[in-house]
């Protein structure tokens, strides 16, 4: 039990916080910087570290977005997910729900209910592993009346989005949320569009997204498939090709950790984020088109090339590679300079905080009884 003097300063923290992020709300536009200078001898005095005030502020910038969208007007709509017990339907169905529609879920053992569950749906969506999407469209198809909204979820859009076109005469558009099962909210997420037919259809579906601070990236699902290969592809063989290395070597992990620096926990974090999802997932979006695998292909090439200049000990010319791309990233160098250091800030709070649990008795045995922050229930996909 918190101490009761704990309690009252907690929320007095809350209170000071709502009123915070209402000022802000109602302030003209106010930097970020404007808001986290100025304050270093009051945090030094007050023996706050700076990059926690940085946390608060930035949170509060972020809480004015989400609370103080304008609630979507529209009717409530009947809703029908299809795979709806996996961890995405789950939070659609959360979201669909906590904004007054009626969902109902269709998974692999409702089939024999799929007429009564479709028959009245004003959106069916479809979320279901990638390996199944296309089989189970095709499934749909004889019950669905031109009047419903078809949608599904899936990181593969060409043959996806075809397929729907083919086999329902209705309403259809691709989604893909760029974020996992761990995300609680649409608040500063991606979520790319691709228009199919009868886009209006989906409009309260959309303006849902965007209420709640989800960000809209329309696209064709050509263009879609083409930047997924690097967003998506490339990055996973990427992340597991260093997990096998790793394991491979017989890295001691753990004891690694406790030498790291802070990007090289984090990348660990991210190689045991991604061992942490289902292996079929991962496997088949590395594996989901000839331009994925030709790209991973062109990827280990260019690992082999510049492994050979590291065995030759040719530190010139690997100079020279890392001068001829060094802007490879143009404009967004200061602000992939400036996330990276958010992110380690955060991280750094984070890890001395669970330092302070583990000397702490009374969090060690609560914390026993749970599974650790950095370890993933198996089986359960996470964000990627």
């Amino acid at each position: 039990m918190l101490p009761e003097k704990l309690k009252k300063i907690d929320q007095q923290l809350i209170d000071l916080l709502g009123k915070r992020i209402a000022v802000l709300a109602e302030s003209q536009s106010i930097s970020l910087e404007e808001q986290i200078t100025n304050f270093a001898f009051s945090l030094m005095q007050a023996g706050v570290p700076e990059s926690m005030w940085k946390n608060l502020v930035t949170g509060c910038t972020s809480a004015v977005a989400s609370r103080f969208s304008p609630p979507a007007k529209t009717k409530p709509r009947r809703v029908t997910l299809v795979g709806g017990q996996g961890m995405m339907g789950h939070f659609f169905q959360q979201k669909l729900s906590d904004a007054g529609h009626y969902v109902s879920i269709l998974d692999r053992g409702d089939w024999e209910q799929a007429e009564s569950l479709l028959e009245k749906a004003d959106l069916v969506l479809i979320c279901v592993p990638i390996e199944h999407t296309i089989e189970v469209i095709c499934k749909l198809g004889k019950y669905l009346s031109p009047t419903i909204a078809l949608a599904e979820i899936a990181s593969i859009k060409t043959p996806i989005s075809q397929t729907m076109l083919e086999e329902h005469n209705g309403p259809v558009m691709s989604l893909h949320p760029m974020f996992g099962p761990g995300v609680k909210s649409f608040l500063s997420q991606k979520v790319v569009v691709c228009y199919g037919r009868g886009d209006d259809a989906f409009r309260w579906l959309l303006d849902l997204i965007e209420n709640d601070g989800g960000k809209l990236i329309v696209s064709t699902p050509e263009e879609h498939d083409q930047i997924m290969i690097a967003v998506q592809a490339i990055r996973n063989f990427k992340t597991f090709s260093l997990g096998v290395f790793l394991a491979e070597e017989e890295i001691d992990i753990r004891r690694s950790l406790d030498f790291s620096s802070p990007i090289f926990r984090l990348e660990i974090d991210i190689v045991g984020r991604l061992f942490a999802q289902s292996a079929p997932l991962i496997v088949d979006i590395m594996l989901a088109t000839s331009e994925r695998r030709e790209a991973i292909k062109r990827l280990a090439a260019t690992y082999n090339r510049l492994a050979q200049l590291v065995i030759q000990n040719d530190r010139d010319s690997l100079i020279r590679e890392f001068k001829k791309n060094h802007s490879i990233l143009g404009e967004e160098m200061n602000s992939a300079v400036e996330e990276s250091t958010q992110m380690i800030n955060t991280l750094s709070t984070l890890l001395a905080a669970r330092d302070v649990e583990q000397k702490q008795p009374y969090f060690v045995s609560k914390q026993s009884a749970m599974p650790s922050a950095g370890v993933a229930i198996a089986n359960q996909p996470i964000a990627s």
